[in-house]
């Protein structure tokens, strides 16, 4: 079988605010990671589509087009395909596990006719801890269970469609380590799946129990948007971004995850393919302005509380206080490996897997937090006294180190620089830090403060600008103001 990619631009995303999953156009769910964002996953044709696994649910024997599209104000998501015999649909969605940390979670896949007449082909092919855990297949009447050492995931059929002929009944077959499942449908027909992680027995689920579920999902995601304050302009795409903020989140901790996927290339066939589905301080950060910016205030102080847990559990010393990222649960065990038996996406390898830079030193990350921390407390999110303790220790710190050698934020692994970027967020973070001793008459190390955050600015002012160029350099020893691969033979690139 020739190997085949979609774009990834031709994928929606649904969740349940502990995992996620991506579907592909056409009805394929091709990367789904369980029972977290950053699990081993069961689904990753997306990174190799003869042993990374899938779950396909499309029309067969008509050619088709197909559109993709979400029920306004939620994260269900609609892949429509339209036939000369019909219209036909795929209603994907993740019931929403907001609480406590679980192992427990279900993808939900409805399928319906609208008009004519459509045979859909549903085809589930696991493919455990990135297609290196073997498993094996219990088929039941009523469904299917694949186990395997760490993890059984179940498919439980949906209530039988009105079956007008035999010809029209399901028909099931092993495929493979998988199941294949085909059914003809009629204007107005509905059936579906639903896919459950946990040692559960396959059962059969009735209609009745389907629409709740989809019922109860869409008033989730409609009650969490209308806690949106946005009134401004091109509501629906402000709208639409912030549920793809949520969907990032990790509920238990409050943690945000840079993105849900693992080894996509940065350029197709290039090396540059790294693991994102973890925490990292500098862009969930940036996420806390949106998120407070659109009313969420409970998700910024969540991020807020979870972030102040991070500064408490790690020492001082050359390493500081805070890591880059984490994953969601706040543990730091981020080591990164090579998946050298899939082909990566489009051929792009290595297939990695962690993140080897999470130990890197990148001091800008202190000012994005403090910047973050400093917006929450004017929202109303005031820091404890137990956590302005935590923030003043980070500081005395950073007072110490803010003129240490660092990897910066290309996270260049080129071995350390004196980044000017890094320097310049390290002044951030000791104004902040100041401000907010200031607004509520905190105990600080306040002269120290300021006179280290005067320091900076003369630093960067004096050995950091190019006054010929007109523009700040890289690091100190740059004499090219742009970031590295600019092409040039300066010690930037």
């Amino acid at each position: 079988m020739a190997k085949t990619y979609p774009d990834i631009s031709d994928h929606g995303l649904i969740g349940d605010l502990q995992t996620a999953a991506l579907v592909s156009t056409d009805g394929t769910i091709d990367w789904f990671c369980c029972p977290r964002f950053d699990s081993p996953s069961v689904f990753g044709s997306l990174l190799d589509p003869e042993r990374g696994g899938f779950f396909r649910v499309r029309p067969i024997g008509a050619e088709y087009v197909t559109r993709q599209l979400y029920l306004p104000d939620t994260a269900i998501l609609i892949t429509r395909f339209l036939t000369d015999a019909g219209v036909g649909e795929v209603i994907d969605f993740m019931p929403v596990a907001d609480g406590v940390e679980t192992d427990r979670h279900a993808i939900v896949r409805m399928v319906r006719v609208v008009r004519g007449e459509m045979t859909f082909e549903g085809e589930i092919q696991p493919r455990f801890d990135y297609g290196r855990a073997p498993h094996r297949l219990v088929r039941s009447g009523v469904g299917a269970k694949f186990v395997s050492d760490d993890l059984t995931i179940t498919l439980h059929r949906v209530g039988e469609p009105v079956v007008h002929d035999d010809e029209r009944a399901a028909r099931v077959e092993v495929v493979g380590e998988g199941v294949r499942v085909s059914i003809t449908l009629r204007a107005g027909e509905l059936t579906g799946v639903m896919l459950e992680s946990g040692d559960v027995e396959a059962r059969q689920i009735s209609e009745d129990e389907l629409v709740e579920t989809f019922l109860a999902t869409r008033r989730y995601w409609r009650g969490w948007v209308d806690r949106s304050t946005y009134t401004g302009r091109w509501r629906e795409m402000v709208t639409r971004s912030a549920i793809t903020l949520k969907l990032m989140t990790y509920a238990p901790t409050g943690a945000l995850i840079a993105a849900p996927t693992a080894s996509l290339p940065e350029q197709v066939g290039g090396g540059r393919n790294w693991d994102y589905r973890y925490t990292w301080v500098r862009d969930a950060s940036f996420s806390v302005y949106a998120l407070l910016s659109l009313g969420y205030d409970r998700e910024a102080e969540a991020f807020v509380g979870w972030l102040l847990d991070r500064i408490h559990e790690q020492p001082g010393g050359e390493g500081g206080p805070l890591r880059i990222m984490y994953r969601v649960d706040g543990s730091a065990d981020l080591d990164e490996a090579e998946l050298e038996h899939l082909a990566g996406y489009r051929g792009s390898q290595p297939v990695r897997v962690g993140n080897g830079a999470s130990g890197q030193l990148q001091l800008d990350i202190y000012g994005e937090a403090m910047d973050s921390i400093r917006l929450a407390d004017t929202h109303g999110v005031e820091l404890s006294h137990a956590g302005w303790v935590k923030v003043r220790s980070m500081l005395d710190w950073l007072c110490d180190h803010w003129d240490t050698p660092e990897e910066g934020i290309w996270e260049t692994r080129g071995g350390p620089q004196r980044f000017t970027y890094g320097r310049f967020m390290s002044w951030v973070a000791l104004d902040r830090g100041i401000r907010l001793a200031e607004a509520h008459g905190r105990p600080s190390s306040f002269t120290r403060w300021m006179h280290e955050r005067d320091r900076i600015y003369e630093r960067i002012m004096e050995v950091g600008f190019d006054p010929e160029r007109g523009a700040f350099v890289q690091h100190e020893e740059a004499t090219c103001s742009t970031p590295p691969c600019c092409g040039c033979r300066c010690s930037a690139s």
